[in-house]
């Protein structure tokens, strides 16, 4: 799948005349003010902000994890509020890496929007090539699309428990978090056992750009991702988990989703690991 698009891409895209094209500002960071105000100081033109807490994902009891994912029927609202119709190219970006924008082209991918892209360097990258900002809070024409779960692959935690037996689960949070050395957000340390950790922030070069393919494949070599198991990923929420899959994607290979992800499996009565694996010691 195409998952990049880049700034010149973009503005190719917003000057071509009848282009059915969906920006969206994806901007958030865990426990921050919600980005709202930061997208009004400013924003590529045209982009519609999009809020994670309250559109990205639905809210439920501590044993469905931080951010479930949300139901089809109210993402599909969400969506249209957007502005996506069938047939949309729709580009998601953040305030930086794309963490948090990784989230909503996931979510649009497994309800089955085809064409949906992150833009490499997110907004950095826009106003380092002297992109244009607005601090209007747009509004547009309502979409129509109509949207269907289940186009890219998920896990439940039994699933993720036992996926290790067959496959390559990665932990995308940071190596003190999988270690189990600390643990400021969920109420136990450590990782799901016989995952590997493959922290997110690695996928990305120092200008926020994702790697090339071919450096990330060597990335994901290192912890035993060759295209002849089955991948799969989680993180704290299931926010940056799907940055791991997007970075998978860019490197050539599918991956399922653990949405629950450690703050759903560290608040049930399951198994958790500490230390690193034999090969990370």
């Amino acid at each position: 799948m195409t998952v990049l698009i880049t700034v010149d891409e973009l503005r190719d895209l917003q000057a071509r005349a009848g282009a059915d094209l969906v920006v969206l500002d994806v901007r958030w960071s865990l426990g921050g003010p919600p980005g709202h105000d930061e997208y009004l100081r400013g924003h590529v033109p045209g982009a519609v902000y999009v809020g994670l807490d309250t559109e990205l994902a639905a809210h439920g009891e501590p044993t469905d994890g931080r951010h479930p994912l949300p139901d089809v029927a109210a993402l599909q609202e969400s969506a249209r509020r957007w502005g996506v119709r069938a047939g949309s190219t729709v580009v998601a970006y953040d305030g930086g890496g794309n963490l948090a924008a990784a989230r909503a082209w996931w979510l649009l991918r497994w309800a089955g929007v085809t064409d949906v892209r992150l833009l490499d360097g997110a907004l950095p990258a826009w106003v380092a090539a002297g992109g244009e900002l607005s601090t209007d809070d747009v509004v547009p024409e309502r979409g129509d699309v109509t949207l269907r779960s289940g186009a890219l692959p998920v896990l439940d935690a039994d699933g993720a428990g036992a996926f290790p037996g067959r496959g390559v689960l990665l932990d995308a949070r940071a190596p003190e978090r999988f270690r189990g050395e600390t643990e400021p957000v969920d109420p136990k340390a450590g990782h799901i056992p016989g995952a590997v950790n493959a922290p997110t922030t690695d996928n990305l070069a120092p200008d926020g750009r994702f790697l090339p393919a071919t450096e990330l494949r060597a990335r994901f070599a290192g912890v035993g991702v060759t295209g002849d198991v089955p991948v799969a990923a989680y993180c704290g929420s299931g926010v940056t988990a799907a940055h791991e899959i997007a970075a998978l994607a860019v490197a050539g290979y599918d991956a399922a989703l653990y949405p629950g992800s450690w703050s759903q499996w560290s608040n049930s009565d399951r198994p958790v690991a500490t230390g690193g694996t034999p090969e990370q010691d």
